[in-house]
């Protein structure tokens, strides 16, 4: 009869190595979980203090609206003295038609790098990489001087154009690299069937969508940030975005909380709501870059 013994000489099942393995496992979960913390809890006291009277902001910031502190003075005065909903149909204008614009135009130029060889591909890639590493704002006097003289200050087609040029070179870089990734049996297969390239583009975006998605999110985040370009190209009254729109009412009511504390959860609120709503797109773009 033979028994069983436990070897001790084998490090993997001492208790040691695996606490140590376990703590190895939770310790970067830890880290994710502190920084999200870190990052959160302003939005999260900006939130819930906009909700709540002026006694209440000062006395008790930390606790949740009650009955007693429960107030929609800060709302009230945003929507009664500043135009919020100019704004925010103008960063819905803006963000939306240069997402579009971007996807689609960078789509067909990364397909066009990818799928087909000829002089001076590799330099063009190379070319519209650079344009990832320089910053657009360093471009920002030449950028004026071409709005100037096209006639495009203080129009939101002037801002739609430089979101364009600002996020063409990083979504054609990685969706030239998913392109690549798609099987070539599969386009030739089109091909012999008799479609059109036009056919065969729409037919391999579909498979590249998580990337899409994940370039989406990185566009439309600065888009909708971004305070620079429309104070310097489109200041104007009926030109102005959520951004700058916050921005100046701030000035005018820095001494009123309620309502600063209104305007900054209505400039933060949609993009947040956006992002969780495509926050799966980008997480499975990650996966399947790193799977493949």
């Amino acid at each position: 009869m033979t028994t069983l013994t436990k070897d001790h000489t084998n490090p993997s099942t001492s208790f040691g190595y695996r606490a140590r393995r376990a703590l190895g496992g939770i310790a970067p979960h830890l880290v994710l979980l502190l920084y999200a913390v870190i990052v959160l809890f302003p939005i999260f006291m900006i939130i819930i203090n906009s909700f709540k009277d002026r006694k209440a902001i000062f006395g008790m910031p930390f606790q949740f609206p009650n009955a007693e502190t429960f107030s929609l003075i800060g709302y009230e005065t945003v929507f009664e003295r500043a135009t919020f909903q100019i704004y925010f149909t103008n960063s819905i204008i803006v963000t939306v038609v240069a997402l579009v614009l971007t996807l689609l135009i960078g789509a067909m130029a990364a397909f066009a790098l990818a799928e087909y060889p000829f002089t001076g591909n590799t330099l063009l890639g190379l070319y519209l990489a650079i344009g990832i590493m320089i910053p657009i704002r360093l471009g920002t006097v030449g950028i004026l001087e071409l709005m100037v003289n096209f006639k495009l200050v203080n129009t939101l087609t002037g801002l739609i154009l430089i979101y364009i040029a600002q996020a063409l070179p990083l979504t054609i870089f990685i969706l030239s690299q998913f392109f690549r990734q798609v099987p070539r049996d599969l386009k030739d297969a089109a091909r012999i069937d008799g479609a059109s390239e036009y056919r065969i583009f729409t037919l391999v975006v579909p498979l590249v969508r998580p990337a899409l998605g994940a370039i989406g999110i990185f566009t439309m985040i600065p888009i909708w940030n971004d305070l620079w370009f429309p104070l310097v190209v489109a200041p104007g009254a009926e030109t102005a975005t959520v951004t700058l729109g916050v921005q100046q009412f701030l000035g005018q009511f820095v001494s009123d909380w309620n309502a600063v504390l209104s305007s900054l959860t209505l400039a933060m609120v949609p993009i947040l709501i956006i992002y969780l709503i495509f926050s799966r797109q980008l997480i499975r773009s990650i996966t399947q870059g790193s799977i493949k």
